[in-house]
């Protein structure tokens, strides 16, 4: 444990006295690290930067840049990264910009593969796996339990529902619902994600309803208005999956119409 006597920290930097930094890693003054973090060698790491606790950070990242964002003229806008996150090498996470939230947020417990790129004012929640070369654009909003396949891009301003999955080298322009799996460029929806719900104890009741979303969504020709409705009518019938259906209504509701979701 301790700062490498090559590392390069800024004396203004605040670094956990348990925390780590590896050789030849650069650390600006605005940086805060966390209890037992972990950073490798040869990683910079910049801009309003925090990081929580027991992350591993592996060489040659490239954390808290400004964003490629022609309109940012050097405002104070921030990276968080949560507890317990594990990145690979090589990847780039930018701070957010004045046209947004101001903040690029990833949560906790997330495991983030090598050459994944995180634009400014993303934000990423907790449990999700990023693969290799998964490339997010700006403003993109990714929910818990989200899984990408290795290449998958994101345009700007998409949502990913928590709980869906790509496969490798997708494409998403739309909104990618709540437990959909997605495939394809552009993607298109393929199935649910019944294997990963079964993973993490979802009940056959639970499970049951979500298929019911399925059908509403994809395989009964509906408008999407006909759809929501569909789908607001399986609270009454899954009690149990109450917060499921919530979820997939309210990602529903907040769709943009120029946008629409993956179909």
């Amino acid at each position: 444990m301790g700062i490498h006597l090559t590392a390069v920290v800024d004396p203004h930097a605040q670094i956990d006295s348990t925390a780590s930094v590896g050789p030849y890693t650069v650390i600006g003054p605005h940086v805060s690290v966390g209890a037992r973090t972990t950073i490798g060698a040869h990683c910079v790491i910049e801009g309003h930067t925090t990081i929580g606790a027991d992350n591993r950070i592996f060489q040659f990242n490239s954390l808290g840049a400004i964003p490629q964002d022609k309109k940012y003229a050097g405002e104070p806008c921030k990276l968080v990264i949560g507890d317990r996150n594990t990145i690979r090498e090589f990847c780039t996470f930018n701070i957010g910009s004045p046209g947004d939230v101001g903040v690029t947020r990833v949560g906790d417990d997330n495991w983030i593969m090598a050459y994944v790129h995180l634009a400014h004012d993303c934000q990423v929640g907790s449990h999700t796996i990023f693969a290799n070369n998964s490339q997010l654009a700006g403003h993109v909003q990714v929910g818990d339990w989200v899984i990408l396949g290795g290449f998958t891009v994101v345009h700007q301003f998409v949502r990913l529902g928590a709980h869906s999955m790509t496969a490798m080298c997708s494409l998403l322009f739309a909104d990618l619902p709540p437990f959909v799996m997605s495939q394809g460029q552009p993607a298109e929806a393929r199935s649910m994600n019944f294997e990963g719900l079964r993973r993490r104890g979802f009940s056959s009741d639970r499970i049951a309803a979500v298929k019911a979303m399925h059908k509403a969504l994809y395989r009964q020709n509906l408008t999407l208005e006909a759809a929501q409705a569909q789908i607001a009518g399986l609270l009454q019938k899954y009690p149990e999956s109450a917060p499921d259906v919530l979820s997939m209504l309210s990602f529903l509701e907040r769709t943009s119409p120029q946008r629409g979701i993956v179909r």
